[in-house]
């Protein structure tokens, strides 16, 4: 089984985020609500879409989605 997006996620996790994504993983680990063991793309962007006030614009998750897209090839 794939690892979550959110088990994924987490290791962009930094005490100093310099970029986009480091600050979606931090912000996706103080969420406690977010869907932490869904690997599905529509369950988690639908999520981020009514629920991702921290995320400056979906592009973001796009970008960390294809990353994790890459890591589980």
């Amino acid at each position: 089984m794939a690892k979550s997006f959110y088990h994924f996620l987490m290791k962009y996790r930094h005490p100093a985020p310099n970029d986009f994504i480091s600050q979606f993983a931090n912000h996706a680990y103080l969420d406690h609500n977010f869907p932490k063991h869904s690997a599905n793309y529509h369950e988690i962007s639908s999520y981020l879409e009514l629920n991702g006030f921290y995320l400056e614009n979906m592009v973001i998750f796009d970008e960390a989605w294809e990353l994790y897209l890459l890591s589980e090839s």
